[in-house]
């Protein structure tokens, strides 16, 4: 894809849902934000959940209410107001995503509308797909846009080698295809927040 010269490059924010000892979840999410870094549109982090701790939700206030008064609150609450467009990266536990994503989601309200959300899912034989299903629903209902381009990681501990991610060429393929997709919407959706056409 081809960026138009003058553009402000965006910024991508992978997010790491997995917090458990042992997981591979942080390796796919490296290997996701470097390919994402290499894409001319935009400018990739991650953020960690198992860094960033939250606590289970304990504002007193409604998110949309933007009334926070826990500091882990309004620094959570930068990180995505800051960004134009997400990657989650899951497993699947129990046919869902797991629970600290879903805590971190039920933070806020505003910070997350208008802005396009891609999904990496790994796995077993169901490569967490289920995961990215339900994960789909819950964004839409926070006003974003889940595009359709997704990574799938069937059998993905036959792919981390000494804690690195080792994609093969499907999986390069399909993650040419989230960024390309987000880059495309996150570019309208910038417009659509700052209210110009």
């Amino acid at each position: 894809m081809t960026p138009q010269p003058s553009a402000v490059p965006m910024t991508l924010t992978t997010v790491v849902a997995s917090t458990r000892p042992g997981r591979v979840g942080r390796s796919v999410a490296d290997w996701f934000t470097l390919r994402a870094a290499e894409h001319d549109q935009f400018e990739s982090r991650t953020v960690d959940l198992r860094e960033l701790a939250l606590p289970f939700y304990d504002e007193p206030h409604p998110p949309a209410q933007q009334r926070y008064t826990k500091s882990h609150t309004r620094e959570w609450s930068r990180i995505v107001d800051a960004s134009d467009a997400f990657v989650f990266v899951t497993p699947e536990y129990n046919g869902g995503f797991p629970a600290p994503l879903k805590n971190a989601w039920d933070y806020l309200a505003v910070e997350w509308q208008h802005k396009p959300a891609g999904f990496v899912s790994y796995g077993g034989v169901s490569a967490g797909t289920r995961a990215v299903q339900m994960g789909k629903q819950v964004v839409a209902n926070l006003r974003m846009l889940p595009i359709g381009p997704t990574v799938s990681i069937p059998f993905v501990g036959q792919l981390v080698e000494d804690g690195c991610f080792r994609p093969g060429k499907i999986h390069e393929s399909a993650a040419e295809q989230v960024l390309d997709e987000l880059a495309r919407t996150a570019r309208v959706m910038r417009k659509l927040r700052n209210g110009t056409h």
